[in-house]
């Protein structure tokens, strides 16, 4: 089988419509949501071809496949995050720019900043005494890197 788009995603249909469904999971590392062509195989062992027509990135709770009795749904694996808790919009401020120096892709949920672990920035957090902790969390998308460049 080869998926050559997405049907939905699992969090726009509703509940009680899911419960009706078998329910087979496809788990990726976070890094892999943004291959468009890529070989993977479901929790039942069934193996699968993603080449998307579209260029997107994948998205947990993404329904590759649905038919009147199965999903096929994309789930990502716990990633090893630093949780970043700025106390005050000056700790935003600093973290953001050294961050931002070092190219890392941030995510942000409610007032909380979510890095992938680097010892380097859990040093410099601890240096700065901004509040942070170290987790290992799902995320519903890739960590994606801006390109830039320093010409």
């Amino acid at each position: 089988m080869v998926i050559e788009e997405i049907v939905t995603n699992i969090k726009d249909m509703k509940k009680e419509e899911v419960e009706n469904y078998h329910i087979e999971k496809v788990y990726l590392e976070s890094a892999d949501l943004m291959k468009r062509i890529q070989r993977v195989k479901t929790d039942h062992g069934k193996e699968i071809g993603i080449r998307l027509k579209n260029p997107r990135d994948l998205v947990a709770g993404d329904v590759l496949y649905k038919d009147d009795k199965n999903l096929i749904i994309i789930d990502v694996l716990a990633d090893d995050l630093l949780i970043i808790s700025p106390r005050s919009l000056n700790e935003m401020g600093v973290i953001a720019h050294q961050l931002g120096n070092r190219h890392l892709p941030a995510q942000f949920e409610e007032n909380d900043m979510l890095v992938q672990y680097d010892y380097l920035v859990e040093e410099l957090l601890q240096e700065l005494q901004i509040p942070f902790k170290r987790e290992e969390r799902k995320v519903r998308e890739a960590f994606r890197h801006i390109g830039h460049s320093h010409g």
